[in-house]
């Protein structure tokens, strides 16, 4: 027993000797910064110019040092919106003491700087690490080896140029439509590795297991092997793959092939963990890890882009490598913040204008998201030899990166195309390279198309078309708006590969020189183009994209007495059968007194909905059995999850119409007493309970609303929108207890029927016809009763804002839309506080959802403001409501087109809204961007328009 006990003692000290010696033998990463700016270490500093300069002082590393309060702010289109003669160019000067222990004397160390802004000379101990690196958005290093002194304090010091010497990397880099920071942004860490190592290898593993690897080795000495093994991620091991080595190659190509290998894709982002093990004599002398992903590539021109034989179509937004409280410094928690957010909104797919921190692609390779990874150049591109540099440490960094399908080559005009043929030579995968706005190499990357590009582009060319920028989205513009006319139209053709949206967020800097209550800085509207905030506020846009790009479509239905509980549903995955997902119904019911009171909805019934076999591209039938209590539902809610029980989307449908729930929300109270309605010459009076309404008997407009105990300033209406109306005739007449008014008109509307009941409800009846001709008398009134191209429809009124204080609502919510915007938004109960923020501008208050806009078929509101708040309820479907106008931002430039013209009044009850353009017109934009028109003829009832305002103080 004691020997047994003793034996695996032995073992066990064993394994923890081999764990530390095949440990040690790994590379080491010191870091000599923060590993991010939020966990930053201090260094001393020196700034030549701007804030804080002339003098040595503390700052956090990494970090932008505009964003530490020194230097001054740059934005990037300083030479052209912003009229400025000269960006600024400080300098920064930084010390740092650091140790190297004795022990590293026999081995390799090199610092390593992820990235700074923009050239940067680095010494040790006095002594130059090597030449001057040139270019802000590049990990680059130095081997030290020889600098540093072992087993003592060493001193590093950096010399950062915010501007280059370089001109065509200023003109790459700092000409650009971005925030220019200067410092040492990324993290900076030693490599500590034996002296025989491998310095870099560049793998190509294909779908089938099979890979080979290109290995940049150094000091290899005799009867030296290479081992090449597979650990999945959930640690189970694969076969050993040995390989021997020439003495003091420094070149190798290696091939392998494993068996059972789990394609890498989107939907499946399947990785593993590559280790390479130098051995001499069986001896351990380095391991070299890296997680890589097994995909087969293609690139196929005049048909499409594959990966692992599938073609694929790109859902993609770009994105900047931005925090307002760190400008490019970022973190791994914003890079899992931003991914997450990225497969919330159902893309698979995003570009940048340079290359993102390398924990953003770790986050895109875990949970699978396509990259297209860029070479800086907005416009204007490097020289050759420094395109030549920059590429090679680009593509020596992330060519490993499955997420990586794409390099790209600069941006609009920014290619050098001598460089072109670098990202081969460096990238055994042979990725395309492809030039983003142009038709290049068989590659179409025409930025903002318009809904009908043609002319021998997407309508009618020959080339692989993916538009790398799209749907532009300068404040609530883009992004949602149009975003289905113009995905189902790029989806017929075969040649679509998808399409990057601009952009991802609002870049509002926190500005540290600024004082009062204004922080944030995003230029006016230079900066303010996403679909997010700058701390990652979803915009309304946010979950039309989300349910645009859901990866289940829901072919159109209502529901209606007979429904069987069936939907056809649409694959609209690229890999995966939707048998990998889970669907569940949720029938909801609401009290009658739920605009009355704090209450909600709550769910009376709810299922899972099994879903059969759909491949990719297939439209199939699913089925749940319909609860016998669904009748007394207000709302069905089905929510579908992916295989990782992330929410696909969830869909809703109201179960009943409009009338139904204006009788069933709207209550009614007994009394005895009649309503009154009385005429004079002036004006109207009708008078229910305690309600009083009084009309202008000249134009049949509410003057005044009273309720006893208050005023309720709901007036000057209804007025006509998108049409023109004049009063004809107004009389006044007795239904049993009911009082009522009957107002005609000349024009659009045909006649308001305004009924007063006992109780106090008032109800308004509109019909819309449409009138030949004006009669006599009523001269400058020319008959043309309706606009040619109606943007907007319906009636308004005024109401002051001061006192309002929020909604409560039944209907589409929570996010206002726009007539091309109206997917993202579901039926339920919705409330939310009033607030005045302006989209992509309230930084220092943004509070999404929007208060004022439209909102979408609306059948019950409540709107709170104190005394002054009333009810209404719709018996007319698909009805917006409009609330208020929204401010408009106050430093834009001109060109941003924040949003439509809103009709005249406050409040407005309408058929039919603007659409919202971006920097495009509106008639580039696709079917549901464009104004109506209305025709009714002779012998129609009209338009209906029938409302219910309850102004009632108390029920």
């Amino acid at each position: 027993m004691q020997l047994k006990k003793l034996k695996i003692q032995w073992i066990t000290a064993l394994t923890i000797f081999i764990s530390l010696h095949l440990t040690a033998q790994q590379t080491d990463k010191i870091y000599l910064s923060g590993k991010d700016f939020e966990h930053p270490v201090q260094w001393d500093f020196y700034c030549t110019d701007g804030n804080n300069s002339k003098k040595w002082s503390k700052i956090n590393v990494p970090s932008q040092w505009e964003l530490e309060g020194f230097g001054e702010y740059t934005y990037g289109r300083w030479y052209k919106e912003l009229n400025q003669k000269e960006p600024s160019k400080e300098e920064g000067l930084y010390k740092y003491e650091f140790e190297v222990p004795a022990s590293y004397k026999e081995k390799e160390v090199k610092i390593v700087f992820g990235g700074a802004m923009t050239d940067t000379e680095v010494k040790v101990n006095g002594k130059l690490a090597g030449a001057i690196h040139q270019g802000g958005f590049y990990e680059f290093k130095y081997d030290i080896s020889s600098l540093v002194t072992y087993g003592a304090k060493n001193i590093l010091e950096v010399h950062v140029w915010k501007h280059s010497a370089n001109k065509s990397v200023n003109a790459a880099e700092r000409r650009a439509d971005w925030w220019l920071f200067g410092g040492i942004y990324r993290p900076v860490w030693l490599e500590v590795s034996p002296k025989t190592n491998i310095q870099h290898i560049a793998v190509n593993p294909k779908m089938d297991g099979s890979m080979t690897i290109d290995l940049d080795l150094k000091n290899i000495p005799k009867n030296t092997t290479l081992e090449a093994s597979l650990k999945g991620l959930n640690g189970e091991s694969l076969e050993i793959f040995s390989f021997p080595l020439k003495a003091k190659t420094t070149k190798e190509k290696i091939s392998a092939q494993w068996k059972n290998i789990k394609p890498w894709n989107p939907e499946s982002p399947n990785l593993y963990e590559l280790q390479l093990v130098l051995k001499q004599n069986g001896n351990s002398i380095h391991q070299y890890n890296k997680k890589i992903g097994f995909r087969t590539l293609e690139f196929k021109k005049q048909d499409g882009i594959y990966v692992n034989g599938t073609k694929i179509v790109m859902k993609g937004i770009n994105r900047h490598s931005f925090w307002p409280e760190g400008g490019r410094s970022t973190s791994k928690r914003i890079s899992e913040l931003d991914g997450k957010l990225i497969k919330d909104m159902n893309m698979n797919a995003v570009r940048g204008h340079y290359p993102p921190d390398e924990h953003f692609l770790e986050v895109c390779d875990s949970l699978g998201i396509f990259v297209l990874n860029e070479l800086a150049g907005w416009q204007n591109s490097y020289d050759t030899e420094t395109g030549t540099k920059l590429v090679s440490e680009m593509v020596t960094r992330d060519v490993n990166h499955p997420s990586v399908i794409i390099w790209d080559n600069g941006n609009e005009g920014g290619w050098n195309y001598e460089v072109d043929k670098v990202f081969a030579d460096k990238d055994p995968q042979k990725r395309i390279v492809i030039h983003p706005w142009a038709d290049f190499n068989g590659w179409d990357t025409h930025h903002y198309p318009t809904y009908l590009t043609g002319m021998h582009r997407f309508n009618a060319g020959e080339n692989v078309f993916f538009p790398t920028e799209f749907m532009h989205g300068t404040y609530d513009n883009g992004h949602g708006a149009a975003l289905e006319d113009f995905w189902n139209r790029y989806k017929e053709s075969p040649l679509f590969a998808g399409g990057f949206m601009w952009a991802m967020l609002d870049e509002a800097v926190k500005r540290s020189d600024w004082t009062g209550d204004v922080k944030f800085d995003s230029k006016g509207s230079l900066a303010a183009d996403g679909i997010l905030g700058p701390h990652r506020e979803k915009e309304g846009s946010y979950y039309t994209v989300k349910e645009v790009w859901a990866p289940i479509q829901f072919q159109p239905k209502q529901v209606t007495p007979d429904f069987d509980g069936s939907f056809l549903i649409t694959n609209d995955y690229l890999f995966s059968n939707l048998n990998s997902c889970s669907m569940e119904f949720k029938v909801l019911k609401s009290d009658a007194d739920v605009l009355y009171s704090n209450k909600n909805a709550q769910a009376i019934s709810s299922g899972q909905i099994q879903i059969p076999d759909i491949n990719p591209g297939e439209t199939r039938r699913i089925q749940f059995t319909v609860p016998n209590n669904f009748a007394e539902g207000d709302v069905l809610s089905i929510t579908a999850y992916d295989q990782f029980n992330k929410e696909i989307y969830t869909w809703t449908w109201p179960i009943h119409k409009a009338l139904f729930y204006a009788n069933k929300f709207l209550a009614v109270q007994i009394t005895k007493a009649k309503a009154s309605a009385i005429k004079t010459a002036t004006e109207v009076t009708l008078k229910g309970n305690n309600v009083t309404v009084v009309l202008n008997a000249a134009n049949g407009e509410i003057t005044s609303v009273k309720n006893g105990i208050s005023t309720i300033p709901l007036t000057n209406g209804p007025r006509p929108i998108g049409m023109k109306a004049k009063l004809k005739d107004i009389q006044v007449s007795q239904e049993g207890d009911k009082a009522v008014c009957l107002v005609s008109y000349v024009g659009g509307i045909s006649t308001i029927k305004w009924t007063m009941e006992a109780d106090g409800r008032f109800k308004m009846e509109m019909i819309v016809l449409k009138n030949e001709k004006a009669p006599s008398g009523f001269d400058g009134f020319d008959g043309a009763f309706f606009e040619d191209k109606i943007n907007s429809f319906g009636i308004t009124f005024s109401f002051p804002e001061k006192d309002v204080t929020g909604m409560k609502w039944f209907g589409r919510g929570p996010y206002r839309v726009w007539k091309n915007r109206i997917k993202g938004t579901t039926y339920g109960i919705w409330e939310k506080d009033y607030n005045t923020t302006i989209t992509g501008e309230s930084f220092e208050n943004l509070v999404y959802p929007e208060f004022k806009g439209y909102h979408a078929n609306v059948i019950g509101a409540n709107l709170k403001a104190g005394t002054s708040s009333f009810k209404v309820f719709s018996e007319s479907d698909n009805l917006f409501l409009r609330l208020f106008t929204p401010d408009l931002p106050k430093n834009g430039f001109p060109g941003s087109y924040p949003q439509p013209a809103f009709p005249e009044g406050d409040i407005s009850f309408m058929y039919e809204i603007p659409a919202m353009r971006d920097f495009k017109p509106l008639e580039q934009q696709g079917p549901q961007s464009q104004p109506t028109n209305i025709r009714i003829k002779s012998g129609d009832e009209g338009i209906k328009m029938n409302l219910w305002f309850d102004f009632r103080d108390k029920i």
